[in-house]
């Protein structure tokens, strides 16, 4: 017969479980990924071919949260010319 002490604890693990995973995609969701496209865009910026550039345009759009998040922390500006 199941008890009720082992049917909390099937709960419990069950809620830690659900809770956890939850808490990695939204690690990979709000900092890792976007993170990542920040720097792939930074490094390849002037570089990418049409496909890339719409690859990530999609990419984009699909993490915007996480990179909304980063956005007043990180400068993207091109390097100028230096002193014109």
């Amino acid at each position: 017969m199941v008890t009720e002490l082992t049917l909390i604890s099937q709960t419990t693990n069950n809620s830690l479980f659900v809770l956890v995973t939850y808490g990695i995609l939204g690690l990979f969701y709000l900092l890792i990924v976007p993170l990542g496209l920040y720097y792939w865009m930074n490094t390849r910026w002037t570089l990418m071919g049409k496909f890339e550039r719409l690859s990530i345009y999609g990419l984009v759009f699909l993490f915007f949260p996480g990179l909304i998040l980063f956005a007043p922390f990180l400068n993207l500006r091109l390097n100028g010319q230096g002193d014109a």
